[in-house]
């Protein structure tokens, strides 16, 4: 696109500029902003849905598979939740201001540690509409700007969904360039934002793993990554097998195409039968294709039958995101087996043992290095608004500055104030 660079970098005066406003208003005029965000979406639902008619139809022309068209979707009651979950976020603490320590020296000085706004916040995302409405109110609840940057899939909802937003700020006397969405696709423009080390303080990526490759390599600011969610499950020798069918099921079928969506189950073989007759039935009745190594294959040869789709796993499915109705079955001997599978091909996002052992169980949530560790739950959980956060920007998997559920917090840095009364240093 001719004049892109001056586009982007027009962007990132005027988020700077907004920053600055945001930055000294209060918590009321923020929230004020947050619930005017709100009724702006509830307002534009036509030209929304409109939208992302649009965008499902081109979806469907290049062959998207249906897992991905379920996370494009929108309809009048997910732009209504939409709009809940950002007013919602208006009723959250503001982390702004907060004292997080205070001391005094012995010289009389005073330190304060003090939550403040980053500045400007670059978000880089695909496919989800509704990444734009959750990142923005965040962003805006914690007195910072934003650049959104969606994928070519939503682009035309994302632009619909900004402008809303951004119409919202105004009527509430606030920036409307707090929320400035980039309305190309080209690719360029990822590298031009990561380039804008100026304007931007952070850049947020969320998406597949060459996206977030393509920013980690090319940004020259801080990169906060959301990567992909190869989530695993083990099934101890100790587990209730009414539990871990339930809890499987959930955590793959509930919703597959989302990151915090179980993608490798691991079984004891002690129990793999009793898994198989039972867990394994209903994954393959749901639809459910299980990659099984070797020995899970001839087993579910023998207790499934020909109830759905068996195939034989290879290596690269225990390192893959299916983000579909795609599961790989693993027979383990011991805890050991798992935490050292889980440590080898897991992306470090959840990762959860079903067990009545609770021995077994406190030892995998001490030694599983992810953001999120479960112990007989779904895996679906890693989420800010389940977390009680409200809504988040994503899922870091990095371990500094962010981790987990990206949320209100994790949007604020810290400034330390020092009050004086003439002191000087010797």
């Amino acid at each position: 696109m001719n004049g892109l660079p001056e586009l982007i970098m027009d962007f990132g005066r005027r988020a700077r500029a907004a920053s600055r406003v945001l930055a000294r208003a209060s918590t009321e005029q923020r929230n004020a902003g947050v619930l005017a965000m709100a009724d702006a979406i509830l307002a534009a639902e036509g030209e929304i849905l409109e939208a992302n008619a649009a965008d499902l139809a081109a979806a469907r022309q290049k062959g998207i598979s249906g897992a991905m068209l379920e996370r494009l979707t929108l309809s009048p009651s997910r732009v209504a939740a939409m709009a809940r979950g950002v007013s919602e976020v208006a009723a959250l603490p503001d982390p702004v201001g907060e004292v997080m320590r205070c001391w005094t020296r012995p010289n009389g000085l005073e330190i304060s540690k003090v939550r403040v706004p980053i500045g400007v916040v670059g978000i880089i995302y695909e496919s989800r509409p509704n990444v734009t409405s959750d990142a923005a109110v965040l962003c805006l609840k914690t007195g910072n700007a934003t650049i959104l940057r969606g994928g070519s899939e939503s682009i035309r909802s994302n632009v619909a969904i900004a402008a809303a937003l951004s119409k919202g700020l105004s009527s509430a006397g606030l920036p409307a360039d707090s929320i400035q969405l980039v309305p190309v696709t080209d690719r360029d423009a990822v590298a031009l934002l990561c380039a804008m080390d100026r304007y931007l303080d952070v850049i947020v990526p969320r998406g597949g793993k060459g996206l977030i490759e393509t920013v980690v390599r090319q940004a020259r600011m801080p990169v906060i990554k959301h990567y992909d969610g190869i989530c695993a499950l083990y099934v101890d020798r100790t587990a209730d097998q009414n539990m871990a069918e339930a809890i499987v099921l959930n955590a793959k079928c509930q919703r597959p195409g989302v990151c915090n969506a179980v993608e490798t189950v691991l079984v004891h073989r002690d129990v793999l039968p009793a898994f198989l007759e039972k867990t394994g039935r209903a994954l393959l009745h749901r639809g459910v294709e299980l990659r099984c190594d070797g020995e899970v294959l001839e087993a579910a040869a023998k207790v499934c039958g020909p109830e759905g789709k068996l195939a034989a796993a290879v290596e690269e499915d225990f390192r893959t995101e299916f983000l579909d109705m795609i599961l790989a079955v693993k027979a383990v001997g011991c805890l050991e087996e798992a935490l050292d599978h889980i440590e080898e091909h897991g992306s470090r996002h959840s990762d959860g043992i079903i067990t009545e052992d609770k021995v077994l169980a406190e030892r995998f949530l001490q030694e599983v290095d992810s953001a999120t560790v479960y112990w007989n739950a779904s895996t679906r959980f890693t989420d800010g608004g389940e977390f009680g956060f409200g809504a988040e920007i994503g899922i870091s998997t990095d371990k500094l500055h962010a981790r987990g559920p990206m949320a209100l917090e994790e949007l604020t840095t810290y400034k330390y104030q020092l009050r004086g009364t003439g002191q000087i240093r010797e």
